[in-house]
């Protein structure tokens, strides 16, 4: 958790004649790392944020309000000015992959920054996997059809 404190003459308060500090705001490191997932999310070439069971409760707690850190699919470290970020990431076929992991930086970049005051000055990207389209099509709905062989029938990605 980081504290902010809000000084006079800063842009994003009003007045500004006053001198000294205005009062404490303190951003939880899950909100940082919501920050971040959402513009991961909305980064061209990016199927999914996550890997397994952090990508499936990552989605329902990220949905519950005052849902713990837990489960999130984007870790962050929070110190008093800067964050650092690491998040695994399946990525569409056929995208360049080196692009694309620098769009995903300046999305975090651009967010975090923006909505937090904090530089993001690390935001490790761990490629896990590559959506193949053509895969969904050929699951059945039942699930039965597509899995993979020799695993007890269950669909490993």
């Amino acid at each position: 958790m980081v504290d902010i404190e809000s000084l006079s003459g800063n842009p994003t308060t009003s007045g500004g004649k006053e001198s000294g500090v205005r009062g404490r705001t303190t951003i939880a490191d899950g909100v940082v790392a919501t920050i971040a997932e959402i513009a991961i999310r909305e980064t061209d070439g990016v199927h999914s944020v996550g890997k397994g069971a952090s990508k499936a409760l990552g989605a329902v707690a990220g949905r519950v309000s005052g849902a713990s850190g837990r489960g999130r699919t984007v870790k962050v470290e929070v110190g008093e000015k800067q964050t650092a970020i690491d998040v695994d990431v399946e990525v569409e076929y056929g995208v360049p992959i080196h692009e694309l992991a620098d769009r995903i930086r300046a999305n975090v970049v651009d967010a975090v920054e923006t909505m937090t005051g904090l530089e993001a000055v690390e935001i490790n990207i761990n490629v896990f996997d590559v959506h193949i389209p053509d895969e969904d099509d050929e699951d059945g709905s039942d699930g039965s059809e597509g899995a993979v062989s020799g695993r007890g029938g269950s669909r490993v990605r």
